[in-house]
Parts: C-alpha cells; structure tokens; sequence
C-alpha cells in the first residue's frame, strides 16, 4: 500500500519549522550571507525551539521524534528559510546520528543529551573529509594511536561545517593505514582539549552563513571510553550515517529550489512585458512548469528513501538517487529562477542569486553528484 498522508504530528512539525523559517530565517538570510558570519542569535532560537534536538529520544532530553519522513519535512522548511543556516542546524544532526547509531548509552547519555539543553546553543561537527580524502574516505590519512587507554590522534580535517565553532565532534581516523578502510576507527572529541586546532575559516561561493574550517589534530589525546563503537567500524558507521543524512541533504535543495520556484512564479505573474504578465508568455510559464515538476519529483525520491529506512529497509541506492537528483534540481531550478528574472536576477537586491549560489554545494558536500551516481551503478550491477 502507497499513501502520502502525513500525521497530524508530521503536519504540526513541518508547520512549525516553516513559520521558524519565514519570521527567523529569511528576514536575516540575506545579511548573513553578505556579512558571512554565522547568526548566533537565531540559531540560539533554533535550539530553544528544539530543531536541533526533535530527533533525538526523549530519554536523552530529545523530542523523541526519530522518523526520517518528519526530519525531511522539517529540512524542507528549514533550507527554504536559507540553506546556510540550515547547514549550520544540519552540522549537529550529522554529529549525532553516529552516536545514536553506534554509541554506548554512556556516550549517548553524556553527548545527545549536550545537544538537547535549551539553555546555550551546543554545536557538533563531522570530521571525515582530508585534502587528499574526499570521496575516496577509505584513503584518509590521519592517524590515531593507541596508548595504554588513550588514543593520541595527528592529521588534518578540510571542508568540516562547523568546523572551529563546534562544541562536540566527531573525528574518523586509522589505527592502521596498511588495513585501509578496515583500519578507520570513529572517535569523539570536544571543543577546547588541547591538540584539537581550528584552522582557516573558508570564504565560499553560498552557505555563507556556514561556518566551514580546517582542523588540525597535534597529538590530541582521547580517552578509551570516546572511541565510538570498535576499532575498524568507522568506515561502517560513516557510510550508515550517510544513508540517512543523504536524504536530509536532498530536502534541503527541495527547499531551496522550492524557493527559488515560489519567487519566480510571484515575479513572472507581476512584471509586465509586451503588455501583459511574462507569465502568459509560453518560454516563461513552460519553465515554470518544468521547475515544478521537478522539485514534486525530487521530493517524493526523498519521502521514498526517508520511509524505507523508517522501515529499516537498507535504502543505500534510494538515497543516493534522492541526493543526486534533488540537486541537480535545485542547481537547475534556481539557474532558471535568475533567468526568469532577467538583470533582477543577477544582482544582490533580489534574493534569486544567493539561491542559485547555495544550490551548487548541493552537488558536492556528503557526496559529490557523481559520487552518488557511482553508488547507484554500483547497486544496478549487483543486482
């Protein structure tokens, strides 16, 4: 049986984080992105309204809200406000999914339940991408030695959202390089432990409101009880992280092609060329149509993926095509948004081409567009 109904909860969720979006988000969206600094004050209201901690079970102090299919509809919203701060709200749902995934109930009881204190904003971060390991995670470099009941962890992180900002990471490193992806081991480290460094703030083309650094590791040293799950289940634990935070990613370019979208249509049904509306020009409305034929189908891969693992499915593929498909609708979407708009659409004044600049990450970050392709050939052919 198919249905699209969605709960009562499900509504009342997707209903908050749009009201969130609309009076929070997008008054400062554009000042942020200009300025690019994260805007603390809004993601301290983001915390006290508790999308930074829904997901998590209650007996941790969370909302107990654990569908994937909610956590889509919330993404939506939240990326339709500004995709920067969505990345910046999305960073600590990637730190905690492998700790509800693979945690010891000390490790969740003593970090998901940092995440869910509506007093002080409590971020995280994912430290997997290096210089030289991006797609290829299995050829990460940084090391973690075991020492009587430490590990000491040296290397270098690149690209982390978060990163530098974060107050709890999570940090994939090797205890043997000749093992490969066998070797990498996932570890848990806090802000302020001596030999974890924030490097350089990157200057980005969108998400700018996103806080993306380096991190250095300068023999840090973690106790035993912080590794997170065995040693060799690292690359295990990020890829199972992905299967589920790919489809996060893939909402949020629905969101953000879906405003890009909403702003267009409003835009073409006002100004007046040739006499009447462009709209009732048959180039511009067939876009139109187009734009949202593709951002109804990106969104259904995504309910799909979202409720196969709600079932525990392994949807590895349906995340994957949801991922790659949303984004490149939203790279193709806000692409034809500025166009619509013409010169409007090229300058700062209309918000049109901060959207257009925030949809390429999507094609790149947890996964490149291609990388996700790959994945799906990979699943064709073994079947």
């Amino acid at each position: 049986m198919i249905a699209f109904d969605l709960t009562d909860e499900q509504r009342e969720m997707r209903n908050l984080a749009h009201r969130f979006a609309e009076q929070e988000i997008r008054p400062i969206a554009a000042e942020y992105d200009e300025r690019e600094e994260v805007p603390w004050d809004i993601i301290r209201k983001a915390v006290q309204s508790g999308f930074t901690s829904y997901y998590i079970p209650e007996i941790y102090g969370g909302g107990g809200i654990t569908d994937t299919v909610t956590h889509c509809l919330v993404d939506e919203e939240l990326f339709w406000g500004c995709a920067g701060v969505g990345t910046i709200i999305g960073g600590v749902s990637l730190c905690a999914t492998p700790i509800i995934l693979a945690g010891s109930e000390a490790q969740k009881e003593k970090y998901l339940s940092r995440f869910c204190d509506p007093s002080q904003p409590v971020l995280g971060a994912f430290a997997l991408t290096e210089p030289q390991a991006g797609s290829d995670p299995a050829s990460l470099t940084t090391y973690a030695r075991r020492e009587s009941d430490y590990y000491v962890i040296n290397g270098a992180k690149t690209f982390i959202t978060n990163g530098g900002i974060a107050d709890i990471y999570v940090i994939f490193a090797t205890v043997d390089p000749r093992k490969g992806r066998q070797g990498i081991t996932a570890f848990i480290a806090e802000k302020g432990w001596p030999g974890l460094i924030a490097g350089k703030k990157e200057q980005k083309m969108g998400i700018r409101a996103s806080h993306t650094a380096t991190l250095t590791f300068e023999e840090l040293r973690l106790p035993l009880e912080n590794r997170l799950g065995q040693e060799g289940e690292g690359f295990k634990i990020a890829m199972k992280t992905f299967e589920t935070t790919r489809t996060h990613t893939a909402i949020g370019a629905v969101g953000l092609a879906r405003a890009a979208y909403e702003y267009a249509l409003q835009y073409s049904q006002e100004r007046i060329q040739f006499g009447q509306p462009i709209f009732q020009h048959q180039a511009i409305s067939f876009m139109l149509a187009d734009m949202a034929m593709q951002i109804d189908a990106a969104r259904l891969l995504c309910w799909r993926a979202a409720y196969l693992a709600d079932q525990g499915i392994y949807a590895t593929k349906e995340a994957s095509m949801a991922k790659a498909f949303a984004a490149d609708v939203a790279m193709r979407v806000t692409t034809d948004a500025v166009q619509i708009l013409g010169g409007y659409g090229y300058i700062r004044d209309y918000p049109v081409e901060k959207w257009m600049r925030d949809a390429k990450i999507m094609q790149i970050y947890e996964g490149t567009a291609q990388i996700q392709r790959h994945i799906i050939a990979q699943h064709l052919a073994k079947k």
